[in-house]
């Protein structure tokens, strides 16, 4: 069977890992003959694992055709609010393209104004945060994935700044820094971003040095020095496993590591091909288990709570298919709430074999 090396942006559940998966500082992630599930795809893309091997078999695609879409997204995706707000959406990314591509292939200035208003309109089609959270995760769009990742990262910045309490200015400098992270990676050739046969060492290589691209890009335009640093550093890790210079928790820029965390968020729970979004209470739960040292604890705190906060009184269905509603949050253990089913609650916490396993 033919070995191919593949982006974690194409991995499919059913794939079999080909060798031994490991992170910068040899932290084994997942091991050869493993084969993947939804939740090691997530692992992966948790650790910033951007590409492993695995043997080849065309016929996974089909994974691809069959998946059935989640009800609680699906009933979302066909609200007239989800309507409005995916037609802003597609506007906005429409002129946002369109300011960044001038500003890259015309040398031009940073126009900080115009890409917050851009941002903004977003943000009014939605009346509290969870609307938010769950609008975008409806969203599968797959062409200019890089300017709908930077737009969702900037609107998670955005949302994460307000639960910090940061003033005004602060608040727009770290939407802006969500907005323009990843702008090194439109100087990477699109047939290899988005290239579905095997990619070269090199090409690989060649997608790393985004940060660095994104950086000289920005050095020396009249923004804010955290934007920049932004671009650069948005892949460092507190424990040092990131790149591209395995900086540590107190050499790294603090909006930074605030990006981070939204960067990785909405690449573990955005719609992928095979499936619908991820359940956010998944995503905290690999966060609690296995971050703290990667992520800087402020931020991710106030993160998950959070987020988990705005879940309060949703209904969810248990890994063992019970349906209840959940009515307290655990601060110890944010993933596993007590949740209401029929006249009973259920503390989740003490009940380690069942986690929730969709909003519903």
């Amino acid at each position: 069977m033919n070995i191919i090396k593949i982006l974690t942006s194409q991995a499919i559940p059913g794939m079999v890992v080909s060798d031994d998966v490991y992170t910068k500082d040899l932290h084994l992630v997942i091991s050869k003959d493993t084969t993947l599930t939804d939740r090691i795809i997530t692992r992966l893309e948790f650790y910033s694992i951007t590409d492993f091997s695995v043997y080849s078999d065309d016929s996974l695609m089909e994974v691809a055709k069959n998946y059935v879409e989640n009800t609680f997204y699906s009933e979302i995706k066909r609200s007239d609010s989800f309507k409005r707000f995916h037609k802003t959406y597609r506007n906005t990314v429409k002129h946002f393209k369109g300011s960044i591509d001038n500003l890259i292939e015309n040398n031009q200035e940073v126009h900080p104004d115009q890409l917050l208003a851009d941002v903004s309109k977003i943000l009014f089609q939605c009346n509290t945060n969870i609307e938010l959270f769950n609008m975008l995760h409806c969203l599968r769009e797959y062409d200019d994935t890089t300017y709908i990742h930077s737009l969702n990262v900037s609107l998670i910045c955005n949302i994460l700044g307000k639960w910090l309490n940061f003033m005004p200015e602060d608040l727009d400098v770290v939407t802006l820094c969500g907005l323009l992270h990843d702008i090194g990676k439109l100087l990477i050739p699109n047939s290899i971003i988005s290239k579905p046969a095997k990619l070269t060492n090199e090409e690989f290589a060649l997608i790393k040095t985004h940060t660095i691209r994104g950086y000289n890009i920005l050095k020396d335009k009249n923004v804010d020095d955290r934007i920049k640093n932004v671009a650069l550093m948005h892949h460092e890790r507190c424990d040092g496993s990131g790149y591209p210079n395995g900086l540590v928790e107190h050499e790294t820029d603090p909006f930074a590591k605030l990006v981070a965390i939204a960067d990785v968020y909405d690449a573990m729970t955005c719609a992928r091909v095979y499936r619908g979004p991820l359940c956010p209470f998944e995503v905290i739960n690999l966060f609690e288990t296995e971050g703290y040292l990667k992520y800087d604890t402020k931020y991710l705190l106030t993160f998950l709570e959070g987020i988990v906060q705005t879940y309060i009184n949703n209904n969810v269905r248990l890994s063992n298919n019970m349906e209840g509603e959940i009515v307290l949050i655990n601060k110890f253990e944010l993933s596993r709430p007590i949740v209401m089913v029929g006249a009973d609650f259920i503390d989740l916490s003490k009940h380690r074999n069942l986690y929730i396993e969709a909003l519903i």
